[in-house]
């Protein structure tokens, strides 16, 4: 195996302007750079990284622990999307950096990750991503001092730097764009109350309508999903929700669902009750998955969830830690995805007393 000694012989330098060859850490004249590189090229040789990163004290490796790559083919929850999206988001803006990226995954199973971040030390990595499956709480045990964490679709209790959906500002455009279109009476059919998501959508639904003067109606927010792989249970649960919005003295115009694969089982109920849509009825998702949004006739509006977005934002702000002076911010950063426009959703005309209102005054 070549030396960088049998380099710098062949091409007749110094080992020492090898080196700055290698690296670019030192001015070399172009000649000199092409006999070092055609010598490199002729030995077949290969530089230690082992050897540089001990001598620099940066190994240029930044781990990534997800559980993504173990799941099975077209794996969808109640999250939406799986992770994978997350993670090509990382792989891409990692492209652009000189690290080296290496995967970990869980298989689905948290008691791993420990294992997985020491096994990430070992190998002196200078930073860690840590990517959950869906926008929640964790509890990760410490990294060293020398390693830095982001967290990705999730957030803990100690503050370590993360980027998380702004689930509160998608639910929040979805409703405006609405009631833009003249929409008043806007029912919510949710994921499971407990999801952080869900959550934030419910205060961003709530806040969307009461700044546009429309008072919220509690009837017409009603859960619809059970935090379990329940089929049979969730189908139950969703025709339930649908015939008690439709039941209302004031039945809804539009239907928000808690996500795209609700959506689609909405239109399937909806339909065998002898509704047109989006005629008879306004339906909407949220994740704006493209695979269930763009193949649904009429095709579906929903907010999307930035997941590839997340994947840089994470990315960027590791490297920022990793070549800055001081750690990011204990605040998250919260990430923003637009409304992705879709058939399923009918134009109202605007009401004639609001028109007749706009420039006058009550005497």
């Amino acid at each position: 195996m070549a030396t960088i000694y049998d380099v710098a012989r062949m091409s007749g330098v110094s080992p020492k302007t090898v080196s700055r060859v290698i690296n670019g850490d030192g001015a070399v004249k172009n000649t000199t750079k092409e006999s070092v590189e055609r010598a490199i090229a002729e030995l077949g040789y290969v530089p230690s990284t082992a050897a540089r990163s001990m001598r620099s004290n940066k190994s240029g490796l930044v781990g990534l622990i997800t559980g993504a790559i173990s799941l099975p083919p077209g794996h969808t929850d109640s999250s939406g999307l799986p992770e994978l999206f997350i993670v090509q988001g990382i792989q891409k803006a990692m492209e652009e950096s000189s690290k080296t990226l290496l995967i970990a995954d869980t298989g689905g199973q948290m008691e791993r990750v420990p294992q997985l971040i020491r096994t990430f030390e070992e190998h002196r990595v200078e930073g860690i991503i840590y990517v959950a499956d869906h926008h929640r709480k964790v509890s990760l045990p410490p990294v060293l001092q020398t390693t830095k964490l982001v967290l990705a679709n999730c957030y803990d209790d100690i503050g370590t730097p993360a980027v998380l959906p702004n689930d509160y500002q998608g639910q929040f455009n979805l409703v405006k764009n609405l009631i833009c279109k003249g929409h008043r009476r806007i029912a919510y059919l949710s994921l499971s109350q407990r999801l952080d998501a869900t959550k934030q959508r419910v205060s961003g639904y709530a806040d969307a309508l009461v700044s546009e003067g429309i008072d919220y109606d509690p009837s017409l927010l009603i859960t619809a999903d059970i935090d379990s792989p329940d089929n049979d249970a969730e189908v139950q649960l969703l025709w339930d929700a649908i015939d008690r919005v439709l039941a209302l003295p004031e039945p809804p115009t539009v239907i928000c669902f808690g996500n795209d694969r609700m959506a689609m089982r909405a239109y399937d109920i909806l339909r065998s009750r002898g509704i047109s849509l989006p005629e008879d009825l306004s339906v909407v998702g949220y994740d704006n998955h493209k695979l269930i949004t763009r193949t649904l006739r009429p095709t579906l509006m929903s907010a999307e969830l930035p997941y590839a977005a997340i994947g840089i934002r994470a990315t960027e702000l590791l490297l920022g830690m990793i070549n800055g002076p001081a750690d990011a911010s204990t605040d998250p950063i919260l990430v923003s995805g637009p409304v992705s426009p879709g058939d399923s959703v009918k134009e109202l005309p605007t009401p004639i007393t609001k028109l007749l209102s706009i420039g006058r005054t009550t005497k």
